[in-house]
């Protein structure tokens, strides 16, 4: 039903923006810590934080330092952390093998999170991008990246992770099938908690370079992803992908990039009402954290109001480089 409105001067709209108090009361849409989800970037050695220079005040973090930064995040009320790991090139090969090894970053850095931190969900990257020799989500057979021996990659990937300690794993590497294809091997092998939060909805964005460049892809990628990442211009699409997702045994729903997306937010929330969460991405985070380094806006404010839009636009959660000074700055738990 449409709301409606009482003629001026009966009603007057600004009566409710009078006062901190009014406004609170009035205030529809709320941010917390607890909608936060920090992406952090992993590197081998001890006692490293590598900044990442198109990413100013991130870097790459050693186990040790991860540690460190995972309670901090967790005593602010940051409910899960998401791991991406930077790749020593000489492991980066055509057939991945890196990417289910047990015993790679990834999975060592879940299990020490786990021991450390068993309240905090720990949440992994599916694709093949950090362990392939050419920079794609997946394999590259004479020019073309191919699907179904891709899939059969994530699905060893996925279990290895889930063996390793995981709470959510977030395939990222948009081939078709895969959910399902990981829903059902994880049944069979015992992981029946192990919630899957697809990224549905993953755009070929040019927002994507500085975390390019933290992950070590950025030089090795061939070529595009525009084969098996969406295209920009399409929305309807975004639809059907997150209802096969659903379909297949996803629990959550990614968009991603966020803040150019936000329609895309609002279109999947209303159509299947699950758990939608949206990721703002590395370029994303680099704009506003270069304008704030450069006075140029109120870095803080700015902050906020780009978190408060996704609640807005219907999302449940946001992951974001921002996360800790966000949940500082509203009082975290």
């Amino acid at each position: 039903m449409r709301a409606t409105v009482a003629p001026f001067p009966a009603a007057r709209l600004r009566r409710l923006r009078r006062s901190a108090a009014l406004r609170d009361l009035a205030q529809e849409h709320r941010l917390s810590a607890a909608d936060l989800i920090l992406p952090v970037f992993l590197r081998a050695g001890e006692n490293l934080a590598e900044p990442i220079p198109s990413m100013p005040g991130v870097s790459r973090l050693s186990l040790d330092r991860l540690l460190d930064v995972a309670r901090a995040a967790f005593d602010l009320g940051i409910p899960a952390i998401c791991l991406f790991p930077y790749t020593d090139p000489e492991l980066k090969t055509p057939g991945c093998e890196e990417a289910w090894n047990p015993d790679n970053l990834t999975n060592r850095a879940i299990r020490a999170l786990k021991a450390e931190l068993p309240e905090l969900a720990v949440m992994t990257d599916i694709a093949l991008d950090p362990y392939n020799s050419e920079g794609h989500d997946g394999f590259v057979i004479n020019g073309e990246i191919v699907n179904d021996e891709t899939v059969e990659a994530l699905v060893r990937m996925a279990l290895a992770q889930a063996e390793a300690g995981a709470d959510i794993l977030g395939p990222s590497d948009m081939m078709d099938g895969r959910i399902g294809a990981m829903r059902n091997a994880l049944e069979a092998a015992g992981h029946r908690d192990v919630a899957i939060l697809s990224y549905s909805a993953k755009y070929a964005s040019a927002f994507y370079g500085p975390f390019r460049d933290a992950v070590g892809a950025s030089g090795a990628l061939k070529g595009d992803k525009k084969t098996y990442q969406m295209n920009p211009g399409n929305s309807d699409e975004a639809l059907r992908l997150v209802a096969r997702d659903l379909m297949e045994g996803a629990d959550m729903v990614m968009v991603k990039p966020g803040m150019p997306y936000l329609d895309i937010c609002r279109r999947v929330k209303d159509a299947f009402g699950v758990p939608t969460f949206a990721y703002q991405v590395s370029g994303e985070y680099a704009m506003i954290r270069g304008a704030a380094d450069r006075g140029w806006i109120d870095g803080e404010a700015a902050m906020l109001e780009s978190l408060l839009g996704f609640k807005r636009a219907g999302c449940d959660g946001v992951l974001s480089y921002f996360a800790p000074d966000a949940a500082r700055l509203l009082g975290g738990r």
